[in-house]
């Protein structure tokens, strides 16, 4: 069974769907102010690869991640940039997608927009205010935490500790500000022309309501799910928490799971300190995206991740091995026959990365019993080779450990039997040493569309780039 850590208890539990046929999950997405940074990918890639444990583990999933486009980092941007609040956004939306596709990361069922959503966030506040969750002041609207009796129960907050609570205004706060919060923002000269005009007066909505209207329209008021990075469990998911259930008097969400933060070269990462990189910063430096998800991957989420390019480097090699060795088990030529020894040695490591996964998600549990059974079948292959039934079973194998990490990719399975014939046909001359014969080899396949490339671990063949 599943199990998975629960911010919400602070401990490992069994995951138990509402509905054992689908499985509701909300995970914080881009607030679109900028590219998006290798801190935040640490989160996305993590939520992703959940997605597909929960889908390779049966489960069917209805995933929503929403779009922060309207806030104070994305007005103050549009500002600066003399653009508008539409225009501003849609530039670093269109980019996060954009991103979302290198690092093979899934479509989520859903994408709302905070700007789509200005009606129904009128409505839940007026709801809230009706129920003297909500005061006016100044033209803007606050959440009165005192009227929300579990307060802090995410975070652990005592609230006892701050008698002098006032109010606070801006989206983003620190722990040391247990503020009522506000949910809806009166128009000032510093949002230009960003505002809308409702029954709450001319503003636009605080962040933290965003998600709160979000998730529940698209999911309802309960839910089995909420994911998003450790620095966000308070303000904002303590804030959420608030907000939905003092107005739907249910239980807003079973687990709430969060991401460690990610350093870099074993300092925080700012643009200070000249080592705050975003996807494609690093892509620029000759990197493969999925070198970056493997990386990302390659420590527990609940442990702090210190991204180097030493790793990042190993992380290269690892995938390569990865694709050599289902290049090489895939293009074998066999007898027929199944090996009861190999047979089992695939059934354990199968077993042991589903156990892996889980307790928790422990995907560098995960890799290590992958890289195990690599070894083992390289050794059984240089010996003797493999039998037919025992490639089928091991190729099947490799393609289920790629449902959940996605780095094989696509590319590899699709190769035509003309191709994968070449490649075999290249490796032969290779090791006869007749190097013209495998020179020709891959000019052919350059002139077929696909790069090869040799590694220690075997040819390594992709699309060649358009």
């Amino acid at each position: 069974m599943l199990k998975i850590y629960n911010t919400l208890r602070n401990s490992k539990e069994d995951f138990i769907p509402i509905d054992e046929n689908l499985v509701k999950m909300y995970t914080c997405g881009p607030t679109v102010y900028n590219f998006t940074h290798i801190g935040n990918f640490r989160t996305f890639v993590f939520e992703d690869v959940f997605r597909r444990c929960l889908k390779y583990f049966g489960y069917n999933v209805l995933q929503v991640m929403n779009i922060t486009d309207v806030d104070d980092k994305t007005i103050n941007g549009s500002l600066n940039a003399n653009m508008s609040l539409s225009d501003y956004t849609k530039k670093y939306t269109d980019a996060f997608f954009d991103d979302l596709g290198k690092l093979n990361i899934e479509k989520a069922e859903n994408y709302p927009r905070a700007t789509d959503y200005i009606s129904k966030i009128v409505s839940f506040i007026e709801n809230l205010q009706e129920n003297d969750f909500v005061y006016e002041s100044d033209g803007s609207y606050y959440f009165s935490i005192s009227k929300f009796h579990d307060y802090g129960k995410l975070s652990d907050l005592d609230l006892n500790i701050d008698t002098k609570r006032s109010r606070v205004s801006h989206d983003e706060y620190s722990k040391e500000e247990i503020n009522d919060f506000v949910v809806w923002k009166n128009w000032t000269d510093k949002d230009g022309s960003v505002f809308w005009e409702t029954e709450l007066g001319k503003g636009r909505p605080g962040w933290h309501i965003e998600c709160s209207v979000m998730s529940t329209d698209l999911l309802g008021n309960h839910f089995d799910l909420h994911i998003g990075g450790n620095d966000l469990i308070f303000p904002h998911h303590e804030n959420e928490i608030a907000q939905s259930e003092s107005l739907t008097g249910e239980k807003f969400v079973n687990y709430w799971i969060h991401v460690e933060h990610l350093i870099v070269e074993g300092k925080k990462m700012s643009k200070s300190a000249g080592n705050f990189y975003t996807l494609r910063d690093i892509m620029n430096m000759g990197f493969d995206p999925l070198s970056i998800r493997f990386l990302l991957l390659s420590s527990h989420y609940r442990s702090q991740l210190n991204f180097t390019f030493d790793g990042l480097k190993q992380s290269t090699e690892n995938v390569n091995r990865l694709k050599a060795f289902y290049l090489r088990i895939h293009n074998l030529q066999c007898s027929d026959g199944h090996d009861k020894k190999l047979g089992l040695e695939t059934s354990q490591c199968k077993s042991d990365f589903d156990t892996a996964l889980e307790d928790d998600i422990n995907t560098p549990l995960a890799i290590s019993k992958i890289f195990e059974f690599i070894r083992t079948v390289n050794r059984v292959i240089d010996e003797n080779s493999i039998l037919a039934d025992n490639k089928a079973e091991i190729v099947s194998f490799l393609e289920q450990i790629d449902i959940v990490f996605g780095v094989i990719s696509v590319e590899q399975l699709a190769l035509t039997d003309q191709v994968k014939e070449l490649i075999f046909l290249r490796e032969k001359f290779r090791l006869d040493k007749k190097w013209e014969e495998s020179d020709d080899i891959r000019s052919k396949l350059l002139e077929m569309g696909y790069v090869i490339e040799d590694t220690q671990y075997g040819p390594i063949v992709k699309h060649k780039p358009k």
